[in-house]
């Protein structure tokens, strides 16, 4: 798992992260016309820009691999 952490303010749970992603997924919709997915699997995610919610910078974010 992937988290964040803002260098400039010490942040490390509020972040716009943006992304491409491609998916492939199972969608099922009733008769009524109610989609629901019931399955989904990234393919491929690419992330282009994460931002820091308290301090707008995004040139401060570093990645922080979580302990296993």
């Amino acid at each position: 798992m992937t988290s964040y952490r803002c260098t400039a303010c010490g942040n490390k749970t509020r972040f716009d992260v943006y992304d491409v992603v491609r998916r492939r997924r199972f969608e099922h919709a009733d008769l009524a016309g109610a989609v629901t997915i019931d399955e989904e699997d990234i393919l491929d995610r690419t992330v282009e820009r994460v931002v820091c919610r308290w301090c707008d910078r995004s040139d401060a974010i570093e990645v922080v691999q979580a302990d296993r």
